[in-house]
């Protein structure tokens, strides 16, 4: 693994763990394990660590659909969804964190917007793969769905007992059904 991605990696542990105020050079060198200095010399001003952390999480939530195991659309669809609440849990509240905050910061807004667009693609290409008559408005249904699913178990309510993949599996099952492509 590069040097950066260990770098960038690492702020995302620290934004998930303490949020955006917690990000600083210094919390990054420590949660990678790194002297003093090394996350400056990749990353000369927060900015640019900023910038260089969502990057990562766009790197980091790309999947190629092959990645399913051979399922079909709705196995798919709910693994992605299982994967970001369990073992991608810190990388999604990384991004929830970065959400709030391109709200405010228009240089993270094109980023941030720019990782958004490439999953919406993905989900639209995939669709019209499957039979899909509108692949971009269903894109949208589903990935709206993911990310509502996700962040509900994850930071809403739906965090005292988040959803099984069996659970997981029957919504998608049913988003699919009702948008025709199964």
């Amino acid at each position: 693994m590069e040097r950066v991605d260990v770098i960038a990696d690492a702020a995302i542990e620290v934004i998930a763990a303490e949020g955006m105020r917690g990000l600083t050079h210094r919390a990054v060198d420590r949660a990678a394990g790194l002297p003093v200095g090394s996350t400056s010399y990749y990353a000369r001003t927060r900015a640019a660590l900023l910038e260089l952390t969502i990057a990562r999480i766009v790197v980091l939530d790309q999947v190629p659909l092959s990645a399913g195991g051979g399922g079909g659309l709705a196995e798919f669809v709910a693994g992605y969804a299982f994967e970001a609440i369990t073992a991608g849990r810190t990388r999604m509240l990384a991004r929830y964190e970065f959400a709030l905050e391109a709200t405010r910061r228009p240089e993270l807004r094109a980023a941030y917007d720019e990782g958004g667009l490439q999953i919406r693609h993905q989900a639209a290409a995939v669709l019209k793969a499957a039979g899909s008559t509108d692949p971009s408005r269903h894109a949208r249904i589903v990935v709206d769905w993911m990310e509502g699913t996700i962040f509900g178990a994850l930071a809403g309510t739906g965090s005292l007992a988040p959803p099984t993949f069996e659970s997981l599996l029957t919504s998608a099952q049913e988003i699919l059904a009702g948008i025709g492509v199964e």
